[in-house]
């Protein structure tokens, strides 16, 4: 089952400060392929860059890779500097063939992640050099469809929350704030992210 579903809808409609977005606004959404290390990997092409970029860059590698479903052992016995030479800087080159040697090592490939709970994930994953909670919290609610992971980190999430919320407060003291308001919005945090990403969205839209 997909995230967006009517219950998750209807309680989040029960928020008065969402009431409003959800009923107006498109949540950001995609359907999950659940490949993990596809899209770990992915997620450090698209770092810091435009999305226009990332792609051309990230073509390049999945043409080397000679797919777009490849394994660690496609990086792995991938040439270095063939794998930077797709556009990619030197540290992210390391991280790449750092989520590949890890999911060689723990024998992560064709795990079962139903099998993990949220946190369980985050802390594993996190472990690997270049991979933070942020990204993992992304897998999370784009990959593996977890129904209540709220992104903190998230900068957007940070600005729609201070917005909506009319709160003053920065860094921690702000995180912490957020999510104590998301408490409100379990089991359903996922679904309210992606509206709060719609939200952002449409103000930037207004901005053009």
């Amino acid at each position: 089952m997909g995230l967006v579903t009517k219950k998750a809808k209807a309680h989040l409609i029960s928020i008065p400060e969402l009431t409003d977005i959800v009923k107006t606004i498109e949540p950001i959404y995609q359907p999950g392929a659940g490949n993990v290390f596809n899209e770990l990997v992915k997620n450090i092409a698209y770092q810091q860059i435009s999305y226009k970029a990332a792609d051309s860059i990230y073509k390049r590698f999945t043409a080397l890779m000679k797919t777009e479903v490849y394994t660690p052992h496609h990086i792995l016995r991938a040439d270095y500097d063939e794998v930077k030479a797709s556009g990619f800087s030197y540290r992210k080159t390391d991280y790449i063939y750092n989520i590949a040697n890890f999911f060689k090592e723990k024998k992560l490939y064709k795990v079962d992640w139903k099998k993990m709970d949220d946190e369980e994930i985050i802390q594993l994953l996190s472990q690997i050099k270049g991979v933070g909670v942020w990204t993992v919290q992304m897998i999370l609610i784009f990959e593996l469809q977890r129904p209540n992971v709220f992104p903190s980190l998230d900068l957007a999430v940070q600005l729609v929350m201070k917005d909506l919320f009319k709160l003053k407060s920065e860094k921690k003291a702000l995180i912490n704030e957020i999510e104590y308001i998301s408490e409100r919005w379990s089991p359903y945090k996922s679904l309210a992210s992606l509206y709060l990403w719609g939200f952002r969205r449409k103000q930037l839209e207004k901005k053009k």
